[in-house]
């Protein structure tokens, strides 16, 4: 079953590249119905996963089927473990799924039928190729998200740059997205090429790249401390971690609104998720050894992300700092290394996919209208568009992590765990939250009160024929986008046992 969710998108992928180009609403049919079958299909499995079976990966799959029969049991002894290795010389694509990977498998199928239906008439350049390269896209992210061997993780992890590079520098919205996207591309494959070094080390030392093998193998401890920063460096560019941060503002700017939203949904995550699945797990002595340096740059990086986030008049800016800090928050409670400061970050990073991107939805809303993301433009905007005022700002509540939304889960839980860890770093992060009330009010309060800016009539006085546009609230469409991110913010703020209950036992085997 795991194969097939797998091969859905690829599946689509080729279908359309079948189907000629002067199809255009045949394509645009086709492409929300594939994405949203995809969805079902992983809300499907989400209800066959069955979380209190003995072995932590489900839906098992190998190239080679003997596998099958040895990766069911995950105790060798010391001679079936060189055996094996020996055999199969240690790379194998083997896919499987915990709750961890699950979630964010839906997160991903979530996502992706409300880009392709917020791009039914913005996207007029190209649309074929646009929903070729999303669908190419998903199936490396779900891919990403189910590889249970080293080698092809660092494949379809990089494989993800070549989908965003196209999308961003073909549909971007600026002449500085060449820029962008080569910024974009160069920085995290710098980060993945020490990844690389560092699998490779593995591999010359135990034969082996999969995960659950090399979790019963013991590493010297400098062995550790060389192989883990080599994963740290790939994943913290990704995430991304100061000073390593200056190509996410960038690339939000140029991306099309589809772009901003996938990006700060799901390829942020790859960062933390390799963070669960590979340092914590795999290096407990390197872990210990790094955590008051990757505190450090986290504070670093929270702090410098709020006051560069409070300073900038670009709405996207604005959003995309604030995910930065969001994101080392959830790398804090992380590294704390217990049970509450684990199902925090992790509770928080499936929240921030579902309040960024909608947040960026809402940015992008008013970009069509408006063509400007400058933010002295704007004001006033609850006269004309009420509805949109309304979903705005609770996106906005659950983005400065307010009771009663999602946002407000993950961070009490990190709290919780870094104050039984470190005071001082807690009363230290204490101050993002105090920060986030500010830059999110502001902006919220220059966007929407106020009077409304002269520049929207006087640049409507020669373009009467738009100005109901311009005007006019959200339309049903825009209200079907935002819909279900509503239901899932509310539904994870009230009743947050959804996600713990299903992954109570994966994130206990992490520790």
């Amino acid at each position: 079953m795991l194969v097939t969710l797998i091969l859905l998108p690829f599946f689509s992928f080729i279908f359309l590249i079948i189907i000629p180009r002067r199809f255009l609403n045949l394509i645009k049919i086709l492409s929300l119905s594939f994405s949203l079958f995809i969805f079902f299909y992983s809300v499907f499995l989400f209800f066959l996963y069955n979380p209190h079976q003995r072995y932590n990966f489900k839906f098992l799959f190998s190239i080679l089927k003997s596998i099958n029969l040895k990766i069911k049991d995950f105790y060798f002894s010391e001679t079936q473990f060189f055996d094996f290795v020996s055999f199969f010389d240690g790379i194998n694509y083997i896919i499987g799924i915990d709750a961890i990977s699950l979630l964010f498998i839906i997160l991903t199928t979530l996502l992706f039928p409300l880009c392709f239906l917020l791009n039914w008439e913005s996207v007029k350049y190209r649309f074929k190729d646009f929903a070729i390269l999303l669908f190419l896209l998903e199936f490396f992210l779900i891919n990403v998200f189910s590889c249970l061997d080293l080698f092809f993780f660092y494949i379809f992890f990089e494989s993800v740059l070549i989908p965003m590079f196209f999308i961003i520098g073909i549909w971007g919205s600026r002449q500085r997205k060449i820029h962008a996207v080569y910024q974009f591309f160069l920085y995290t494959f710098f980060g993945s090429v020490f990844m690389l070094i560092s699998i490779i080390i593995i591999y010359l030392h135990i034969g082996t790249t999969a995960i659950f093998l090399i979790k019963n193998f013991y590493f010297s401890e400098n062995r550790q401390l060389i192989i883990w920063l080599g994963f740290f460096l790939g994943f913290s560019i990704k995430v991304p971690m100061i000073p390593f941060h200056i190509w996410l503002p960038e690339a939000h700017v140029e991306a099309p609104t589809t772009g901003s939203i996938l990006l700060a949904g799901i390829l942020l995550k790859l960062g933390t998720y390799g963070f669960i699945r590979f340092l914590i797990p795999l290096f407990p002595y390197a872990l210990k050894f790094f955590t008051p340096f990757v505190f450090v740059i986290c504070l670093i990086s929270i702090i410098y992300g709020s006051f560069s986030t409070i300073r900038q008049i670009d709405l996207k800016k604005i959003i995309a700092y604030s995910s930065i800090v969001h994101m080392n928050f959830c790398i804090i409670g992380l590294f704390t290394n217990n049970i509450e400061g684990i199902f925090g970050s992790f509770f928080l990073m499936i929240s921030h996919g579902i309040v960024s991107g909608a947040l960026f939805f809402c940015i992008g809303i008013l970009y069509d209208r408006y063509h400007t993301r400058v933010l002295y433009y704007y004001g006033g905007l609850v006269q004309v568009m009420p509805i949109f005022s309304v979903i705005f700002l609770i996106f906005i509540l659950s983005n400065m992590g307010f009771p009663g939304t999602s946002g407000f889960v993950g961070e009490i839980l990190i709290l919780i765990s870094v104050f039984s860890v470190n005071f001082k770093v807690a009363l230290l992060i204490s101050t993002s939250m105090v920060f986030s009330a500010i830059y999110s009010l502001w902006l919220y309060n220059r966007i929407i009160f106020g009077e409304i800016k002269n520049f929207f009539f006087l640049k409507n006085l020669y373009f009467f024929k738009s100005w109901f546009k311009k005007f006019s609230d959200i339309t049903k469409r825009e209200f079907m986008i935002a819909l279900p991110l509503l239901f899932f913010n509310f539904i994870l703020g009230i009743y947050p046992n959804i996600i713990f209950n299903i992954s109570y036992f994966s994130i206990l085997n992490l520790l």
